[in-house]
């Protein structure tokens, strides 16, 4: 009942658009075993093909199936897929962020803690340059007009997740900044959004994270960096160099994920990923008109808003994710009624991202031609 409530407190008060996100239903039928086998020899032929190597998640007609190639650990012999690895999810944790914050939209109207997407960060951050003039919605687009970058140089310290929302603040004041209203795409902005959600419930981000969608969906293989249990490892990141596989060994080291709250600090595998897509629509996390809302922000000034792109007339969703220093690649391109797409978390790449989403459409058209598009 009180999921109800708020659901139709949120219709009212959010302002919606005609749009809205069709939660994926029960495929009307299920692939043979001879059809699994056959995508999973195309999707292994492919990654082999482009030399990458990862895990990936393809959804067709309604149904997921997870395909890995390559070892995700090379010194351990550990392959990805193995259900000790996890993955570093970087720039796809922003949505995720977003959703928890249209939650707390939805849950504080009509409270002393009641704000929106207008309302001014200068709330939380009186300190902040141009705070009084930047508004949440400004952060979930990447048009608060910060440009403060250096934000994943490991600075080699392992903060805290306040002490490092602090030195984001610091950082971007003692900086020259934008104009707000301008578009510009920055981690500060989503380290900002976990602050606001860690002074709005007075929990840390990281409860939150754990009670809003790790419990909520019942994931088994999702983390924040710290929390990663000792029977698990995240991924190592290798290239393709002089013809020789696994060169050039990288990871994400704890004091560079500890800078990155709320916008690339969480590890996952691509079918725990897709679960929390469908989360995005069915209830679990958001409903259908929330994530209405939060897909079509009127700040937005691009095809970007709240943590993803939506494409071709909102029939399309997708979003990229890398982290400076070392060789991940992630992209997922789905239709917006979840029931064709892709999800690929990548840990062998040559490091250019149009290359890592050539791969991807190139097993997009396999599973659904004449329906994506390559970038």
């Amino acid at each position: 009942m009180k999921r109800k409530l708020l659901a139709a407190t949120a219709a009212i008060t959010l302002g919606l658009s005609s749009f809205t996100l069709t939660a994926p239903v029960k495929p009307a039928y299920a692939a043979t075993a001879e059809q699994k086998t056959q995508m999973r020899n195309f999707v292994r032929s492919t990654l082999g093909k482009h030399n990458v190597r990862g895990s990936v998640v393809v959804i067709k007609d309604g149904e997921p199936q997870q395909i890995s190639y390559g070892w995700g650990w090379y010194g351990k012999k550990l392959g990805n897929g193995n259900s000790k690895v996890v993955y570093p999810t970087c720039s796809l944790q922003k949505v995720i962020t977003a959703a928890m914050i249209i939650q707390l939209i939805n849950e504080t109207n009509h409270t002393n803690q009641q704000f929106s997407q207008y309302t001014k960060i200068s709330r939380w951050y009186p300190n902040l340059k141009n705070a009084d003039q930047i508004s949440v919605g400004n952060l979930l687009t990447h048009t608060s007009g910060i440009t403060a970058t250096d934000t994943e140089i490991d600075r080699g310290y392992n903060y805290s997740e306040e002490n490092s929302i602090n030195w984001i603040v610091d950082h971007v004041n003692s900086r020259g900044e934008g104009q707000p209203g301008t578009y510009f795409y920055n981690n500060t902005n989503y380290i900002l959004l976990a602050g606001i959600i860690a002074k709005v419930t007075n929990q840390s981000y990281e409860s939150n994270f754990q009670t809003r969608i790790v419990n909520k969906l019942g994931l088994q293989h999702t983390y924040l960096y710290q929390n990663i249990p000792k029977d698990k490892t995240d991924a190592i990141s290798y290239t393709y160099s002089n013809g020789k596989n696994y060169q050039d060994a990288e990871y994400v080291k704890r004091s560079l994920a500890s800078q990155l709250p709320g916008a690339a600090n969480m590890f996952s595998t691509p079918m725990d990923y897709y679960k929390i897509l469908v989360g995005l629509s069915n209830g679990q996390i958001l409903d259908r008109s929330d994530f209405n809302y939060l897909t079509h922000l009127k700040s937005k000034v691009t095809e970007y808003s709240g943590g993803v792109y939506l494409k071709n007339n909102d029939t399309l969703m997708s979003s990229y994710g890398n982290l400076a220093g070392t060789h991940f690649g992630n992209w997922f391109q789905v239709t917006t009624d979840m029931k064709n797409g892709l999800i690929m978390f990548l840990n062998q790449t040559d490091n250019n991202e149009n290359n890592q989403k050539d791969v991807g459409y190139e097993i997009l058209n396999y599973i659904k031609p004449n329906t994506f598009t390559q970038r």
